[in-house]
């Protein structure tokens, strides 16, 4: 599903250079379920954010869902994001002047499908996460929670492959990531979807079928 192979990123910070990524391979599989922890600057967003093909490396290659994101150009990595991979933040990043089901429903929008094919899916959706009452709400009308659950129908909605989640429980109380968390595995166990997700919290990695800790950009042994 994702592939690395030697891949090296680096970002010029005035005349200094940034590895954030050191000669990293690695293979997550179709359908795992797989933690990325590391300290602060150990290349975990890097890692998230090449493998949702918002960046790119400055050398080798980067294999999403059989798609070398180095030479699908700007138009073909929108593509890529926009219909094979579903994003989940920290954050949240809801759209506070839609509604719950609206927001949901955005991705399918933005991809050129009509409302009214949508808002079932958005509905159904919202119904598995367990807010179909709050259909018409607003994001401020929710708790974070919510907000996160709603995060992950949208993410959802598009029947992504690949859904990446950068510290989705991070805003959360214990009992309320909880619930995201099992959410999540329930995805991938019956979905067969592939998640990887970000996080500073050993419970949380604890969730995923398997972990991996970066240091400096590599893979920490």
């Amino acid at each position: 599903m994702i592939e690395f192979r030697d891949v090296r990123k680096v970002y010029t910070q005035g005349t200094r250079e940034v590895r954030a990524l050191d000669g990293l391979t690695l293979e997550v599989p179709r359908g795992d379920f797989l933690a990325v922890m590391g300290p602060s600057g150990s290349g975990k967003s890097t890692f998230l954010h090449l493998s949702g093909g918002l960046d790119l490396p400055t050398s080798g290659s980067v294999v999403v869902d059989g798609q070398d994101t180095s030479k699908l150009g700007d138009d073909g990595l929108t593509l890529l994001r926009r219909r094979r991979i579903g994003f989940v933040f920290q954050f949240f990043n809801l759209m506070p002047s839609l509604r719950v089901v609206e927001n949901i429903a955005l991705p399918l929008m933005l991809d050129h499908r009509a409302l009214s094919d949508a808002l079932p899916k958005a509905e159904a959706l919202l119904a598995r996460v367990g807010l179909a009452a709050r259909r018409d709400h607003f994001p401020d009308e929710l708790s974070g929670g919510e907000m996160q659950r709603v995060a992950i129908a949208r993410a959802l909605v598009i029947d992504p492959a690949l859904l990446l989640a950068d510290e989705p429980t991070g805003n959360l109380d214990s009992a309320t990531g909880r619930g995201i968390l099992e959410l999540l595995k329930e995805v991938a166990e019956k979905e067969g979807r592939t998640i990887v997700m970000v996080t500073h919290d050993e419970s949380a990695a604890a969730w995923a079928k398997r972990t991996v800790r970066l240091r400096d950009g590599k893979l920490d042994a």
